[in-house]
């Protein structure tokens, strides 16, 4: 694996690192959240071992960072969307609709 920062080390720890409800780390190392994300993401393919290999070796060389909610998300058995991009209706230009709609958004990050 490529050497990674030290702030790169606490924000996967913080963000990114799978733990177990106490806290507890799930992922020992950032190559078992490369794993983790790679198994999940190669589990639709006909040819599933050949793809999470591909991906995992793509995602440990940082030559492939899907978005922080997919890193975060896949293969934690939790009910999140892997999706990194939301649509949001026409915001009316009032202040009801702008706080409705700003409700909206954090409710949507809140989720993630």
């Amino acid at each position: 694996m490529a050497s990674v920062a030290a702030i790169s080390q606490q924000i996967w720890d913080m963000k990114y690192r799978l733990k177990s409800a106490d806290g507890a780390p799930v992922d020992k190392s950032i190559d078992d959240s490369w794993r983790r994300v790679a198994d999940t993401l190669a589990e639709p393919e006909k040819e599933r071992q050949y793809w999470a290999e591909r991906f995992y070796q793509a995602l440990q060389g940082f030559e492939f960072l899907p978005a922080g909610r997919i890193v975060a998300g896949a293969g934690t058995a939790r009910n999140v969307t892997l999706f990194n991009c939301f649509v949001m209706g026409t915001i009316p230009d009032d202040m009801s609709g702008i706080f409705q709609h700003l409700k909206e958004a954090a409710l949507t990050m809140q989720q993630g």
